[in-house]
């Protein structure tokens, strides 16, 4: 047994704490927090102690596949993979044009490295359109955000006063620094004050000092009641408002005709207990908000996420300590480009709008299963499963099926790996370099580039992500030697050498499209310890020191030499780094990879956010017309729908749930078959008990269930857990295990806005199976 404690993190959500782990020869013998880590500091949940069911997973991909015309696979060399797969790209691009090529993920909540490569590919191809799971979530958040401020907030949950948590279970689902300490110390302290808005008397509810209920569906109403109750009773920040912000007064007008005591009632929450809560909003020297799938998966989500945003606005907390503010990305994974924009960006097929630059997940379907000449032909798939994760899976098979060409890149054998046409496989995220790019913290804000733990299995044939999408470059000549050939011996001169050759050969267009793999191919090599897959992060920190210098200063990383420019996401052409002397940028990425357990990036200082604010007149803009217009719309309350009694939460967050890349049902201490959960007054008219079996329909589909019977739901809410319904091997053949969520959602049931699934929404009927 190995005695030695090797550093990395948890990859089940997206907190990312460090960990480390103590290994039986390839098996995971021990996990324990890291106290190194810079965020987590050696905290850890229960989840990360049974991560040795991902990394020895019994459907581990161990060799590059080939779908035969019967269906089945057959196992190639990874030269006929990479060679088959760039000449099938290039026929579907030369037939019907870049555009027709789709790629779906970049990474699950852990592994976003690889997908800081794999731009490269989709530019060379000449690909426009992206999608992942964040377009199943946030992208209602980031439409609002864009067009408010410019910019997305993170809440100062260590400084704030009151901790706001709206359709969130930090508890379970975690998303803050420490999340269980932190919420224990707020609850604990008299002078702090925990609001928790949620129909589910969840984990967090139960420490809440004010735990607001709605009706499933009534989210908008309640919220819509709290600004009101602040723009009635005047608890308003109205010098901060008048010097920091426009709309103003169109809001106050609308929220003037909001009827709190109707609203309140039609959420199902006391009035007394509504204005309560909004009074100790206005009240607070400080709150932080973090809203979640609960509001963001919903009925009126995108209304949901600028009513919310409007609590904390109209009470000023924005831009100070205790607040929300503007957090440092390390690596830009959502974009702001839309406001002030005349005309959004939208789908080919469906017309839906990108925003953030993703396709909402919900429509790829349609984009696919028709005879538009604009249609999807190819889709390339990385550390993602929308075969099992988007709404409707019947539907998204059917689709992927009719494809021309599908790729899958990944860990694991999985429902979208079944489908595809060639299956291209990594190592696990134990077995490379990796990183989280979830760098959502302030004030202190840290990244860390997770070494490899253990090698890949022996005989197994893996590429890493970075080496896959080079070599595909390469195949479709994108990348020739003789381009980065003279890169290459210019960082073996040094890093300053390098900088000024690699900026001038961004001066091309076709080098820029490919900047991430040219410095794979240049800068890797160089890089210690085999870091080569760290390249692209020396973009990135270039483009945080110039963006950010006092920032990375305050957080201990010095330099000289930044001149005026900036580096983009994309191209990174736009650097500008004195050859004289070794710039920030340069110390801040040797200062990451030197950094085994993670290192602080940025410290803010006070009026930080300020200069984050995206919007062109640096106010904050508060009044957004067709929102407010669904507002003044809003009516009597969410409808009924005949026939299906019940609201399903479709993927709920519970102890041993996470997401689906822990396929092994073993890992699961507590329910292991995913319960039904049901109120006792329901279960009591069904005649349903404890361990029995229900079957819950709905417009798409049934799934059968065992029954758990809780009072943490209101009576006509239900309830099933994410993370269920995959297929894996057992002792006696391939075995499923709970329901698979998505055979029950439809594709259809979303926001008109962002396109974001109502899965805490879905109409259902139960009864039980004798």
């Amino acid at each position: 047994m190995d005695t030695e404690w090797r550093p990395t993190a948890c990859v089940l959500c997206a907190s990312n704490c460090g960990i480390e782990v103590r290994l039986d020869g390839r098996r995971f013998d021990r996990v324990r927090g890291d106290r190194a880590h810079p965020s987590s500091q050696g905290y850890t949940c229960e989840k990360p102690l049974r991560l040795d069911h991902y990394q020895n997973a019994a459907d581990r991909l161990t060799h590059p596949l080939r779908r035969r015309p019967d269906g089945t696979f057959e196992r190639v060399g990874w030269d006929v993979a990479i060679a088959d797969v760039a000449a099938a790209l290039s026929r579907v691009r030369d037939a019907h044009g870049g555009e027709s090529i789709f790629y779906f993920g970049g990474g699950g909540q852990g592994n976003h490295l690889g997908g800081s490569y794999a731009g490269a590919l989709m530019r060379a191809l000449g690909a426009r359109y992206r999608s992942n799971a964040l377009a199943q979530e946030k992208t209602g958040l980031y439409w609002v955000s864009d067009r408010m401020l410019g910019t997305m907030v993170t809440g100062d949950f260590e400084h704030c006063e009151v901790a706001l948590f709206v359709g969130k279970n930090p508890w379970q689902s975690h998303g803050i620094p420490r999340t269980r300490p932190t919420l224990r110390e707020i609850a604990r302290d008299p002078r702090r004050c925990l609001i928790v808005i949620d129909p589910r008397r969840t984990e967090t509810a139960e420490l809440a000092d004010i735990h607001l209920r709605p009706r499933p569906g009534a989210d908008a109403w309640l919220l819509a009641a709290l600004a009101a109750v602040l723009v009635q009773e005047d608890l308003i920040a109205r010098d901060w408002l008048a010097a920091h912000t426009t709309g103003l007064e169109e809001v106050r007008a609308a929220l003037e005709q909001v009827p709190v005591a109707g609203y309140c009632a039609t959420a199902g929450a006391p009035e007394e207990q509504v204005r309560r809560a909004a009074r100790r909003i206005a009240a607070a020297a400080g709150v932080a908000v973090f809203e979640d799938l609960g509001v963001q998966m919903n009925r009126h989500s995108t209304l949901n996420s600028y009513l919310d945003n409007l609590l904390w606005l109209l009470t000023g907390n924005f831009g100070r300590p205790g607040a929300n503010n503007p957090p440092i990305l390390f690596a830009p994974f959502i974009s702001f480009s839309h406001h002030g924009a005349k005309r959004d960006r939208v789908s080919p097929v469906a017309g839906a709008r990108i925003i953030s630059g993703l396709v909402p997940a919900n429509v790829i379907a349609e984009e696919i299963l028709t005879d538009h000449p604009r249609r999807y032909r190819a889709m390339l798939v990385e550390s993602a499963n929308p075969a099992h994760s988007i709404a409707d899976s019947p539907r998204t098979r059917e689709a992927l099926a009719a494809l021309d060409l599908l790729v899958v890149v990944d860990v694991a054998m999985t429902e979208t790996a079944r489908l595809a046409h060639y299956v291209l496989p990594a190592p696990s995220q134990f077995e490379k370099w990796e990183a989280t790019f979830f760098t959502l913290e302030t004030p202190v804000n840290q990244f860390h580039l997770r070494r490899p733990v253990l090698d890949p299995p022996p005989g197994a044939d893996l590429l890493p992500e970075p080496e896959i999408y080079a070599r595909l470059c390469e195949a479709i000549g994108a990348l020739p030697e003789e381009r980065v050939r003279p890169l290459r011996e210019a960082a073996g001169r040094g890093r300053p050498e390098f900088a000024r050759a690699f900026l001038a050969a961004l001066e091309d267009p076709d080098q820029a499209a490919v900047a991430a793999v040219l410095l794979y191919r240049a800068l890797g090599p160089t890089l210690p310890g085999g870091a080569a897959a760290a390249a692209s992060l020396w973009a990135h920190a270039v483009r945080v020191a110039r963006a950010h210098p006092e920032a990375v200063r305050r957080a201990g990383v010095d330099g000289e030499g930044v001149r005026r420019g900036g580096v983009d996401g994309e191209g990174v052409r736009h650097a500008a780094i004195d050859g004289e002397g070794v710039d920030l940028g340069n110390r801040l990425f040797d200062a990451i990879l030197a950094a085994p357990s993670g290192r602080v990036f940025a410290v803010d200082a006070p009026g930080d956010a300020w200069r984050r604010l995206g919007t062109p007149d640096k106010k904050i803009h508060l009044a957004l017309p067709d929102l407010l217009e669904e507002l003044a719309g809003l009516g009597a309350g969410p409808a009924a729908s005949p026939g299906y009694p019940f609201v399903l939460s479709a993927g709920e967050r519970r102890s041993f749930t996470a997401n689906t890349i822990v396929r092994d049902p073993a890992w699961r201490r507590r329910d292991p078959h995913g319960t039904l959960r049901i109120s006792p007054q329901d279960a009591s008219g069904l005649g349903l008990a404890d361990g029995s079996r229900a079957r819950v329909t709905t417009r798409r589909g049934s799934a059968e269930a065992t029954v758990e019977i809780t009072d943490t739901l209101l009576p006509g809410h239900i309830s099933l857990p994410n993370g269920l319904g995959l297929a894996y091997p057992g002792e006696s053949g391939e075995v499923t295990t709970g329901a698979a969520p998505n055979e029950l959602t439809s594709s259809g049931d979303r926001d008109p806005y962002a396109g974001t699934p109502w899965h805490k929404h879905v109409p259902a009927r139960v009864e039980a199976v004798t």
